[in-house]
């Protein structure tokens, strides 16, 4: 846990129709002074949307070999390298050598998100995946943070449905192909 760091917990219920799971999840998640509330956000969220056995947040955001949220099999090969924001071209290259996939799930514009990756290299940047939600959407939902969260997860037909803190939102999951 990252000194100074604030601990956000979140009790989530887990409904994803579109990948078949289905979770009750205790989380806990250490916001850095220097992370927004619109990136914590975004994180908690690729943790609901890429959940499956094995996954955690990775060190913090001070560390430079672990992304935001990874998978990880029993022997601790790294099987998902799972981005948040805006990162950077070569995170994204190495992430991509060491995963066997790579996602990047952004509360920024996609558009000039993916433009920052334009012409440089990206290990297996065709297999890449790139997210983002409405316009609006994570800000309206990081408004509604607490140290204490209770959290409903929905995801049916490419569309989030969420409940934090008893207030209700929704959004589309746009994915932005790189080919």
């Amino acid at each position: 846990m990252a000194a100074g760091a604030t601990i956000h917990t979140f009790d989530i219920t887990l409904a994803d129709v579109d990948r078949g799971v289905y979770e009750d999840v205790s989380l806990r998640a250490a916001r850095h002074p220097s992370e927004t509330d619109a990136f914590l956000m975004t994180r908690v969220l690729a943790y609901c949307l890429e959940h499956e056995e094995g996954i955690a947040f990775g060190e913090g955001i001070s560390t430079t070999d672990e992304p935001a949220v990874l998978v990880r099999y029993l022997t601790g090969r790294i099987t998902a390298w799972i981005e948040v924001g805006a990162p950077e071209a070569d995170r994204l290259h190495h992430g991509s050598r060491l995963a066997d996939r790579t996602a990047v799930y952004t509360h920024r514009d996609p558009v000039k998100v993916a433009a920052r990756w334009d012409g440089k290299r990206i290990h297996r940047r065709e297999a890449l995946v790139l997210r983002s939600f409405d316009p609006g959407f994570v800000d309206d939902a990081a408004a509604l943070l607490a140290r204490r969260n209770t959290l409903t997860v929905s995801v049916t037909e490419g569309h989030l449905y969420l409940e934090l803190n008893g207030t209700s939102l929704d959004t589309a999951i746009h994915d932005h192909p790189l080919g």
